[in-house]
């Protein structure tokens, strides 16, 4: 359900969408990408962006909780359920500078967008052009040419990860999965 919002992806992530009012007040209810609105409460500030690419100056957020699988938000300026509905459909981004630094051996997935995948014999499979899930695990979406692998995000196939490449060791008929050769 990550909507196609245009937006700087140097300064920013996409991390949610506005998707109803909530209440009178101006509070409103977010659907978090990630599947964890509980997270959403670590950010002083959220930026928003409209399906056509437009930014607005960040928003402080004065109040935070989580409801079922959304989470219920106030920002500052957003007063009544007018402007809150001026603004549904809008995405959520969250500024890079503001994200915590990553801990000894974790990553955060937006670094892998654009390296290199090669396997642990050095065979060059492509470079990351997204991150997607299917339910189970997130997916490394790796494109070379006429192929695309899926690759799951687990400790058992992403060997090494530094900030040019990422080395895995896929399981036999991983790769072949998705290979146009394979197909009858």
């Amino acid at each position: 359900m990550t909507d196609n919002f245009r937006y700087p992806t140097d300064n920013y992530i996409l991390i949610g969408k506005i998707i109803v009012p909530h209440g009178l007040k101006g509070e409103l209810k977010i659907f978090s990408f990630a599947g964890q609105p509980e997270n959403i409460r670590h950010y002083q500030r959220l930026v928003l962006v409209s399906p056509s690419g437009q930014l607005s100056p960040p928003y402080a957020v004065e109040k935070f909780r989580v409801k079922g699988k959304s989470a219920i938000v106030r920002l500052a300026a957003v007063n009544d359920r007018n402007a809150a509905e001026a603004i549904t459909g809008m995405g959520v981004l969250i500024l890079k500078e503001d994200l915590p630094p990553a801990g000894e051996d974790e990553f955060y997935l937006s670094q892998m967008e654009g390296l290199t995948v090669v396997t642990v014999d050095g065979h060059r499979l492509g470079t990351v052009t997204s991150i997607m899930s299917n339910g189970a695990q997130d997916l490394l979406v790796v494109q070379d040419k006429d192929e695309e692998y899926l690759i799951p995000i687990i400790a058992s196939i992403i060997i090494q990860h530094d900030a040019e490449k990422i080395v895995i060791a896929p399981p036999p008929g991983l790769l072949e999965i998705n290979s146009r050769d394979s197909t009858p």
